[in-house]
C-alpha cells in the first residue's frame, strides 16, 4: 500500500475563500501544527505558472512536517512538483493512465459515491477512496449527499482505506463512528476558522475516536 491508513485520519482540502490576508501556505502550516495528517491542494482560481508556484510553496511546508501533499485533479502538476500523489474524480483522468504517468511510488486517490464505483476504483489501482458528500456542503455546490449506510457498505466492499468527505464538522463528525472509515476530509471546518490550528487539533482528536 502506498499510503498508511493513519495518514488519512485528518485530510485537509485547501480553500482560499476564507483566508483574508493570510497566505495559503501560512494557513496550511497552522493546519499541520494542529495535527492534519494529509493535505490536498485544491485550487479553482489559479492556473498555469501561478498554480505550480503556489503548489510548490505548499509542498515545502508539508515536507517540513513530513505530511503528504496530494494535488486535486491535475496529474501533470502533481508530476511537475513531485507531489506525493493526486486525487482524481469520476470525470477526471483514468486511474490507470494516472498511474502510468506518476509511477508506482505515488499515491492515487479516487472519488466514489457507489459500491460499484468504489470496487472499480480499487481494481484500477486506487490507493484510497474519497466518499461523499456525507453531509450537506456549500464548498462543492454540485455535491450530492449519500447516506451513512452506503458509506459503511463501501468501506466493507473494498480493502483500500476510505475517507468521508462533504460537510464534515466538529459538530457532526461523531455521527461517522462505526462506518469503517480511515478518516475525514474537511475544508471549511479547518480553513474557515479564525484559529486554524485549534480547529484542526479538535477534529484530529475526534477523528482518532471514530
Amino acid at each position: 500500500m502506498r499510503i498508511d491508513r493513519k495518514k488519512l485520519c485528518l485530510y485537509a482540502v485547501t480553500d482560499r475563500t476564507w483566508l483574508g490576508n493570510r497566505s495559503l501556505e501560512e494557513a496550511v502550516e497552522k493546519a499541520l501544527l494542529g495535527g492534519t495528517t494529509l493535505v490536498q491542494y485544491r485550487e479553482k482560481v489559479l492556473s498555469g505558472e501561478a498554480f505550480l508556484k503556489e503548489a510548490e510553496r505548499v509542498k515545502k511546508v508539508c515536507d517540513r512536517y513530513q505530511v503528504p501533499l496530494i494535488i486535486n485533479d491535475d496529474v501533470s502538476a502533481a508530476k511537475e512538483i513531485d507531489a506525493s500523489g493526486v486525487h482524481i474524480g469520476q470525470s477526471d483522468m483514468a486511474i490507470r493512465e494516472a498511474r502510468e504517468l506518476l509511477g508506482e511510488g505515488k499515491i492515487i486517490g479516487a472519488s466514489a459515491r457507489t459500491v460499484e464505483q468504489a470496487i472499480f476504483a480499487e481494481r484500477e489501482g486506487a490507493d484510497y477512496l474519497g466518499v461523499g458528500a456525507v453531509f450537506g456542503t456549500r464548498t462543492k455546490a454540485d455535491a450530492k449527499t449519500i447516506d451513512l449506510l452506503t458509506l459503511q457498505t463501501i468501506c466493507e466492499a473494498v480493502r483500500i482505506p476510505v475517507v468521508a468527505i462533504g460537510g464534515v464538522t466538529e459538530e457532526n463528525i461523531e455521527r461517522l463512528k462505526g462506518t469503517g472509515i480511515a478518516g475525514v476530509a474537511v475544508v471549511s471546518a479547518i480553513f474557515k476558522k479564525a484559529d486554524i490550528a485549534s480547529a484542526a487539533r479538535e477534529l484530529r482528536r475526534k477523528a482518532e475516536l471514530l
